[in-house]
């Protein structure tokens, strides 16, 4: 039997997947599809690495692992829905709610005294922040938006704020002594090994990373960001903004750059409330309050601290955001601040919504305002200062008339472009960092202080052949400028320029227009012609990835989640992702509150269509190329007649949509003419959703305005939650029809 495996993940992907499985798995029956489902979530990510500490009843197996594995395989079929990336905070609340529902797991150890706790520490740590998608992703990525859902933005435009030239917003971003300055990159000449040391000032040795394999032809990178560079550029930027009279925000990703970004948001949290850590930081650390966990942690625990240090760090906290320049918030209403909790401003995302947004953020007095963007590794920081300039002097982006940009990124086997899992550190002594390989010869070295933070990263060469290939075929098949976002300047970068360079030779390219381009230069470029409403293809690193498939879309479309994200995988499977989930927490929320879900499952139904499309082609199943076509029409009339959710409670929401995307795939299948006897079979169901509308749409609408109880936000209750997300009888039983 052909078989997809569709994943349970988390927050409001999670909630939907609970209406929308359901429809799935019954259309897919018909083309003797299965359907399996993989718990990658959070929750289930934990429980699974420590069952030791479980009773049997509770203990589930590895998904991720498995899904790794058959990653790896030519019959792989994935469809990946968003996942949370844990921060500490995050973590921590996981772990706190699945101890209330009874499983005996250990706290995370802040700071471990003890073998057995720097074993859970590390479990943990393989958890936290971006730790799905690299074990999943053995392709590159292949990110575009659909020619319905462009054409769908063109013809219904989401709001876009005005600019003015005088805009103050800008970029400020590190010149000296981070992470892009002190970049050093070397080729691996043959397969062997790496391993990375601090050589401390008295000859001693300490092993920061025991030897690991390398294969010939790889890059590896190795670079760090001075602590002291850092305070003294965070402190100037802190001043900046007050004299400018602008919002102070930080624009970080703690959650990908899950060790890394961290740490540099704590040296923001001090340097914003200098005199707090000044007069307290000792007290604090001792209480094992760390400024990298956001100003929130440290409200939380203030009860480990004697009175009158309590009192003394609230009054120093107040007077820092009085004296201080007013800083961005998360929710003005709530006095949430930016610097509350370290994934709450993702830059990615928070970037391109300020620009949509005139170049505001929102202020501590609940207005817009311009805000200093503080980017402190100047890496890619440069990108956005392009835009901002871009949108002062010819005012915002038209979504009606503007160009689309699909994205070619490199990511397949962990390329990883900024080294921020296991090979990266906060230097405790001084001494010098070296990367050696398995003579003992040094190939990368640094000399660094303590409080720096040293990172290494590597991307294999397979995968650089593979994006490439990627990019020529994009080109070709889109008739579509393509251009290498590689900065010569910058270690990493010309090395993949030389590599790129050769492997073009490979291909078949005459006709094509392929450029190589810093990122500065290869934004002004595609701003240009986005402007005339022409495409450009950017084929980009993994960071760029991250950021470039955020950017773009948002300006284009107004969200990420409307884009089609396919991996075709190295070894012919296929991994099929389903957009961003960044707004997903306050989906959840307002569920909670007011029964309404108002998560858009586009990217699922996009995902889904070829996913049906890759099954058909690699079994020979004709039928599931039937469901395929079916369904991109389907979504075609779910975009026209506008069935997407809405944000207020009492409409049409995810659960709502669903139902039409049911109805329209269903009548799309009930007329098609490849199939006769799957068209029969489908007309008696499009009729009974058809006829049935105003029942089911009243069902659906009968539950909003009300909280509801889903049993927990990490690992909610199956029943509770399959009730509150499938509340329409009628609906259910048509669907239950096709089992």
């Amino acid at each position: 039997m052909s078989k997809i495996i569709y994943t349970h993940t988390d927050e409001a992907p999670m909630l939907a997947t609970y209406s929308f499985l359901p429809i799935i798995e019954a259309f897919a029956s018909t083309a003797g599809v299965e359907v399996e489902t993989r718990d990658i979530s959070l929750a289930g990510r934990i429980i699974s690495v420590f069952g030791d500490y479980l009773t049997p009843e509770q203990q589930i197996s590895d998904a991720l692992a498995e899904l790794g594995e058959l990653a790896k395989s030519p019959d792989a079929n994935i469809i990946k829905l968003p996942n949370i990336s844990a921060s500490i905070p995050q973590l921590k609340a996981a772990i706190a709610e699945l101890q209330g529902q009874g499983y005996s797991l250990p706290d995370y150890p802040d700071n471990p005294s003890s073998d057995e706790e720097t074993a859970v520490r590390s479990r943990y740590d393989k958890i936290k922040g971006s730790a799905v998608n690299p074990v999943l992703r053995e392709g590159n990525s292949d990110r575009r938006a659909p020619l319905s859902v462009k054409n769908y933005a063109r013809q219904n435009p989401h709001s876009m704020g005005a600019w003015s030239a005088d805009s103050k917003t800008n970029v400020a971003t590190m010149t000296a002594d981070d992470f892009r300055a002190n970049e050093k990159s070397v080729v691996i000449g043959s397969d062997g090994t790496i391993a990375i040391q601090l050589v401390r000032e008295d000859g001693s040795v300490k092993v920061l990373k025991k030897a690991f394999p390398v294969l010939s032809g790889e890059v590896i990178d190795g670079t760090v960001m001075r602590a002291a560079a850092l305070d003294e550029f965070l402190a100037a930027q802190v001043a900046r903004a007050k004299e400018e009279g602008v919002l102070f925000s930080a624009h970080l990703k703690a959650t990908m750059m899950k060790v890394s970004d961290p740490i540099i948001f704590g040296h923001v949290v001090k340097a914003y409330f200098s005199e707090l850590f000044e007069t307290y930081g000792k007290q604090l650390t001792a209480a094992g309050l760390s400024p990298n966990n956001g100003l929130a942690a440290i409200l939380s625990g203030l009860e480990e601290l004697p009175e009158d240090v309590r009192a003394g760090v609230k009054a120093l906290i107040q007077k820092g955001l009085d004296d201080g320049p007013a800083l961005a918030m998360v929710d003005s209403d709530k006095g949430i601040t930016s610097l509350n909790v370290p994934s709450d401003i993702i830059v990615d995302a928070s970037m391109p919504a300020m620009i949509r947004s005139s170049g505001h953020m929102w202020g501590p007095d609940g207005q817009e305002a311009d805000t200093l963007a503080v980017l402190p590794d100047s890496s890619y920081a440069g990108i956005y200062q392009v835009v901002l300039d871009d949108c002062r002097a010819h005012g915002a982006f038209d979504p009606t008339t503007m160009g689309t940009v699909p994205n070619v990124g490199l990511m397949a086997q962990a390329a990883e472009e900024y080294g921020s899992h296991d090979k990266t550190f906060e230097i405790q002594e001084a001494g010098t960092v070296q990367i050696v390989d398995g003579s003992g010869a040094v190939l990368i070295e640094h000399e660094v202080a303590p409080g720096d933070i040293w990172r290494a990263c590597q991307t294999k060469d397979a995968p650089i052949r593979d994006w490439v290939k990627l990019a020529v075929a994009r080109a070709r098949a889109s008739k579509t400028p393509a251009v290498f976002w590689l900065d010569e300047t910058r270690a990493h970068d010309s090395n993949l320029i030389a590599k790129v360079n050769e492997y073009l030779k490979d291909h078949d390219t005459e006709g094509l227009q392929i450029e190589i381009m810093s990122p500065v230069e290869a934004t002004a470029f595609t701003l240009e012609r986005i402007r005339k409403g022409e495409d450009t293809i950017s084929v980009s690193g993994n960071v760029l990835r991250d950021y470039l498939t955020d950017l773009f879309p948002i300006l284009e479309l107004g969200t990420s989640a409307k884009m089609l994200s396919v991996v075709p995988l190295m070894n012919g499977g296929g991994l099929f992702e389903t957009g961003a989930g960044g707004s997903a927490p306050k989906h959840v929320q307002q569920l909670l509150k007011e029964n309404h879900l108002r998560w858009d499952s586009l990217g699922e139904f996009l995902a889904l269509a070829v996913s049906f499309e890759h099954l058909a082609t690699t079994t020979d199943n004709a039928r599931a190329q039937v469901l395929a076509d079916s369904l991109d029409k389907a979504t075609g009339t779910f975009l026209l007649e506008n069935k997407s959710p809405s944000r207020r409670a009492g409409e049409l929401d995810n659960r709502g949509s669903h139902y039409f995307l049911a109805r329209y795939w269903a009548e799309e299948l009930a007329k098609q003419n490849e199939d006769t006897e799957l068209a029969a079979s489908f007309a008696a169901v499009a009729k009974e959703l058809s006829s049935n509308e105003d029942a089911i749409i009243g069902e659906l609408a009968a539950v909003q305005g009300s909280a509801v109880d889903i049993g927990g936000y990490y690992r909610p209750d199956e029943a509770k939650t399959s009730a509150v997300m499938r509340p329409s009888a009628t609906l259910n039983k048509v669907i239950a029809t096709l089992g």
